[in-house]
């Protein structure tokens, strides 16, 4: 790691209450810890039998569980946004924000170096009076940090072409929201508990914050980093993507039996992420699509609201004429492997952070449907910069037409086709940089030297404050 004279780290984790952070959370504790660093990892109590099986270092990695409290608008024993719609997780912040006394007895009896959150903006005073170092640790894309309002302030009273202006400087001309995508944006303006808005929620717990450490790498996203660099004025950390190991596991036999009655490359593979629940007309037209592109197909969908299985929600007749070249399927599949399945072209997703990641690492081609805001951007990161993929067009009601969704399918999975392959061969050199062993080793242990640096200089500090003065 370079420098001697540094001691190990003990560092508390405190993500938001949700598995999209929970797990990116609990992948950069695992490489921490795999350098001999500590974890105290806070979460609610009914979490953790869900994640120990993840903890690869449980003699390092130790959950710390916290009693979420109920509070008007919650369901009741909710503590986490698997159980909360979008438009109720305000609640849900809030009553986090009532465990500020158990999170002080916590970080005072644990002593750490330095403690990771992201949503709650009163950890860095609460850190601070403690001796305790805030980091703000971003799982989803830099590019969202840049253009939310995270810099800048959003309201509800702004036009639409205020709320998607580009700031100044910002780094890009393509990664950026369409005017009809304005309301991904004015999130940002909405009520998330305790008085405050999403925004300045969020741009509370970055501004008091010692450091922000993004889960990426300068290959990708270097721009944007630099960018919330400087407009914050803050250090910016890059732990690269703190992917795990991939599985070495058997991808379960009815997969395997199933995807090899086709040809290598030839199967198209959908899955929209555990949060994206479809209208039955929405889910309908996006089989209809998948139909209409004649080449054989798995999806992995989410009954549509209503409906409490698929099956019940496919269009008349589908079953009958798609015959065995497609499959349906309601429940969770193994995503990761599958993308690994030679018999798996092409990938049609939402491209959220942790998937983007997992495709990356693939070898499919890339149709991406985003739905929300980071999901937007990172599709313009990897469609209109990177030029790995393409991005399904909606129409004017932003919906999905099964037309716009077979033609992009087709276009990538066709063979003769001279800009699909220049995607394929753009994937492939990035796939073979992410995958170095030395460059993610390399990311880790400058994240590690940057965090040692930090703490050292704190000690320093305090042993001069410490010092009796000369003269009274």
């Amino acid at each position: 790691m370079g420098k001697s004279g540094y001691s190990k780290l003990h560092i508390a984790m405190f993500p938001w209450v949700a598995y999209g952070h929970f797990i990116p959370f609990l992948h950069l504790s695992n490489k921490l810890a795999h350098k001999g660093h500590k974890i105290s990892f806070i979460l609610p109590k009914g979490v953790q039998p869900k994640l120990e099986n993840m903890n690869q270092y449980p003699n390092l990695i130790q959950f710390v569980p916290l009693v979420i409290p109920h509070v008007d608008g919650l369901p009741p024993g909710a503590e986490t946004t698997s159980v909360v719609p979008l438009n109720q997780q305000k609640y849900l912040a809030f009553a986090v924000d009532q465990t500020r006394d158990q999170v002080e007895g916590i970080l005072g009896a644990l002593k750490p170096d330095m403690v990771f959150y992201d949503f709650w903006f009163w950890i860095p005073d609460l850190a601070r009076q403690l001796g305790i170092h805030p980091i703000f640790y971003v799982v989803v894309s830099s590019m969202i940090m840049s253009l939310g309002s995270n810099i800048r302030t959003l309201t509800k009273e702004m036009t639409v072409e205020e709320v998607t202006k580009l700031p100044p400087d910002y780094p890009s001309s393509t990664v950026k929201f369409k005017a009809e995508e304005a309301a991904a944006l004015l999130f940002e303006a909405e009520d998330f508990g305790s008085g405050l808005s999403f925004g300045e929620r969020i741009r509370t717990a970055v501004s008091g914050s010692d450091a922000i450490a993004f889960r990426t790498c300068r290959e990708t996203e270097g721009p944007f980093c630099d960018y919330v660099a400087r407009g914050y004025g803050k250090p910016v950390l890059l732990s690269g993507p703190c992917l795990p190991e991939t599985k070495t596991q058997q991808l379960d036999e009815k997969w395997v039996s199933w995807l090899s009655q086709f040809e290598p490359g030839s199967v198209v593979f959908c899955s929209l992420g555990s949060q994206s629940v479809l209208q039955k007309d929405e889910f309908q037209e996006l089989l209809l699509g998948f139909e209409l592109c004649g080449l054989p197909f798995l999806l992995a969908l989410k009954p549509p609201q209503g409906c409490s299985t698929v099956e019940e929600a496919l269009p008349e007749g589908f079953q009958d004429r798609v015959g065995g070249r497609g499959l349906v399927y309601g429940g969770w599949v193994p995503q990761e492997q599958l993308l690994h399945h030679p018999n798996i072209g092409c990938f049609v997703n939402h491209c959220g952070y942790g998937t983007m990641w997992e495709f990356l690492l693939s070898d499919c081609q890339v149709v991406l449907i985003p739905e929300i805001g980071d999901q937007i951007l990172n599709t313009r990161l990897m469609a209109n910069e990177l030029k790995i993929g393409v991005e399904v067009e909606r129409g004017k009601n932003r919906e999905v037409p099964k037309e716009s969704l077979s033609e992009a399918i087709k276009f990538v999975m066709d063979k003769d086709n001279e800009t699909a392959n220049m995607m394929k061969r753009n994937h492939a050199k990035l796939k073979q940089m992410l995958s170095n062993r030395d460059l993610q080793e390399g990311y880790i242990n400058n994240f590690i030297q940057a965090l040692q640096d930090l703490s050292n200089r704190k000690s320093k500090l305090q042993n001069k404050m410490n010092k009796p003065d000369d003269v009274w």
